[in-house]
């Protein structure tokens, strides 16, 4: 197979098109490709009068492909590389391995476990998603929070609920094994070569059920309302778990536990700090708000004249700067043609993310305005500070808005003038459950709130309309990574718990759908390597 890169191709190309165009790179008739397929496909909207695809393509030939590649010269042009995952070596366990937390680390890892025959117990605190799905829109509409499944609790992990996106900045070559999965069971097959894959929350939720059958059938266990309540260790290696389930206590007896949690365990968290046998320490993250602009307004400012065309969808961005008081402000989980959601997982609080939709057709985009912050910024040295830090906000926030799950929102203007807003203007915010107008500053920290005006400021000069006066900021935005990380060693164990593996986002190791569940591959693929050693 011979790989093409950046093949320039105009945003309505058809298939025969691009087979021309790999031929003509290749300087071979069209007749000696047998197959041409695409790797990845990006926008290239540098130039606003002239906005096209860049594809990369694997094209398979009758012919010697040595011989072509040894002609052409060109560094554009290569063999194509093996994508095959490989599971290590595996044997049997004396205790079935068990896996805490059901989001895409824990999910992966099930999986690998599986399919090696080892038989997971897998335990997630949340509901299946069809049961989370009725809780969370209960949760949106009614204002009931259940503080055990939530956008944060519950299979699928705080992803379920986002736009879904699958890019990384990592280069694992695991990814497209991980990407090869959702598409089996079910996730868009674009994924495969988008180069910012995204599934939507429309979608997501049939794929992380398909998987959870798949583990099933294989003789795993996922038992969902089931929390983690201690972990049992004995001369420095884990001996079981304790799990609890409508108020019905059981202890598994296991080895090998692989700590999935996601980034809002807090509880979960505590009890380990407690234990006062495992590694933690604070993790730097970042806070701040969603911004939320119309789509349209996005469109334009990316796009031009393509704007609306029906190829290229509704346009992300990317933005970050750095501003003289040392603090970086970027943006981040940016959802195009999507919706800003309540992401509470704790009664009295208020939390925001952003959601999409496949289609991504939503009348306005959203991304988090974030701000990074240190352990310094904590106050304390504690390693939970953060979570502190974290809480606290939150529950300004809904002091600030009415004490009703509300999120305090306010306009840009009235942001940059340090003014109330009191009444919206061409952009209706999204924010389920609901909005309040006024000042955002009533929840964030000063330090966060300068920074933002900043950014805010530094961004309109990058990407037009950024800093519209209409832009509306809800805030907070406090969950965008773990403020834990959970010390492992380089084979991803606990370099004082033998068995214990923590793993993925909560445990501080991963900031994505893809990354966690890429790391959740690799604590399993430990796990099947010790039990090869049995």
């Amino acid at each position: 197979m011979i790989r093409i890169a950046d093949l320039s191709m105009p945003l309505a190309y058809s298939g025969a098109e691009l087979r021309r165009a790999a031929a003509k790179k290749l300087r071979l008739d069209e007749n000696k490709l047998k197959s041409v397929s695409l790797v990845k496909k990006s926008v290239d909207a540098r130039k606003k009068n002239d906005v096209k695809f860049i594809v990369t393509v694997d094209v398979q030939i009758n012919g010697h492909e040595e011989r072509v590649l040894s002609r052409l010269r060109d560094s554009k042009i290569r063999t194509a590389p093996d994508r095959t995952y490989t599971m290590p070596k595996y044997g049997t366990l004396r205790q079935r391995p068990v896996v805490i937390g059901f989001g895409p680390a824990g999910m992966f890892a099930g999986l690998l476990l599986a399919r090696a025959g080892l038989c997971p117990i897998i335990a997630e605190r949340g509901d299946a998603v069809e049961e989370r799905q009725k809780a969370v829109q209960n949760f949106w509409k009614n204002r009931v929070l259940n503080t055990e499944s939530n956008v944060q609790f519950g299979e699928g992990g705080a992803g379920t609920f986002s736009d879904g996106k699958l890019n990384t900045g990592t280069k694992d070559e695991r990814i497209f094994f991980v990407l090869q999965t959702l598409v089996e069971h079910g996730a868009p097959e674009e994924i495969l070569f988008d180069a910012k894959p995204h599934v939507g929350t429309d979608k997501l939720p049939q794929t992380v059920r398909a998987i959870r059958e798949e583990i099933k059938s294989l003789g795993g266990e996922v038992r969902f309302n089931t929390k983690m309540t201690d972990l049992l260790v004995k001369d420095g290696a884990v001996t079981g778990v304790r799990l609890e389930r409508n108020g019905h206590a059981e202890t598994v007896e296991t080895e090998h536990v692989i700590l999935a949690v996601g980034h809002s365990a807090r509880d979960t968290f505590r009890m380990l700090y407690e234990k006062n046998c495992i590694p933690m320490e604070p993790k730097p993250f970042s806070v701040g708000a969603r911004i939320e602009h119309r789509a349209e307004t996005i469109n334009r400012a990316q796009y031009g004249a393509f704007a609306g065309d029906p190829h290229l969808g509704a346009a992300d961005y990317k933005l970050n700067v750095h501003l003289e008081n040392g603090r970086g402000v970027y943006t981040f989980c940016m959802c195009p043609g999507g919706y800003v959601v309540g992401a509470a997982s704790e009664e009295n609080s208020v939390v925001t993310n952003g959601m999409s939709e496949f289609a991504r057709d939503g009348e306005n985009s959203n991304a988090a305005l974030l701000v990074g912050i240190t352990p310094e910024d904590f106050g304390d040295a504690h390693p939970l500070a953060g979570i502190a830090f974290q809480r606290k906000i939150e529950q300004a926030a809904f002091l600030a808005a009415d004490q009703t799950y509300s999120a305090p929102c306010q306009r840009v203007e009235d942001f940059l003038q340090n003014r109330p807003t009191t009444a919206f203007g061409d952009v209706t915010p999204t924010f389920q459950p609901g909005v309040v107008p006024g000042d955002i500053r009533t929840a964030l920290p000063d330090f966060i709130t300068e920074s933002m005006a900043a950014g805010i400021q530094k961004m309109g000069r990058y990407l037009q309309g950024f800093d519209g006066p209409d832009a509306l900021l809800t805030a907070p935005e406090t969950r965008s990574s773990s403020p834990v990380r959970i010390l492992r060693g380089e084979t991803r164990e606990c370099p004082t718990v033998r068995g214990l593996f923590p793993c993925g986002e909560g445990a501080g190791y991963a900031g994505g759908i893809t990354s966690a569940a890429v790391d959740g591959l690799r604590c399993a693929e430990e796990v099947l390597r010790q039990s090869a050693e049995q």
